[in-house]
């Protein structure tokens, strides 16, 4: 699925993400790329809230026998939020 794709990861600043174990794992995955958000990044919280919100309106109840259909119910949200984005508040 994700072959020959590049993953970009954030995550927050908290010491766990940075042990030598989880470097040594995150090395051997050349696909995956970590980035740290700032110490009391605000605007993360926005984004947590997002997803939470995705997850809560269109694909908590639904039924997705694949993958297209989670990837058709996930585009089914993001576009009409698209035609007329609000920042939360």
């Amino acid at each position: 699925m994700l072959e020959g794709r590049d993953v970009h990861l954030l995550m927050d600043n908290y010491a766990t993400h940075k042990t030598p174990r989880v470097r040594a794992w995150l090395a051997r995955r050349l696909h995956l790329y970590v980035h740290f958000t700032p110490t009391s990044a605000s605007w993360l919280n926005q984004v947590e809230r997002w997803f939470a919100e995705l997850t809560r309106k269109q694909i908590q109840r639904g039924v997705h026998r694949s993958v297209a259909d989670l990837e058709a119910d996930i585009a089914a949200f993001i576009d009409p939020h698209n035609q007329n984005p609000k920042p939360y508040e």
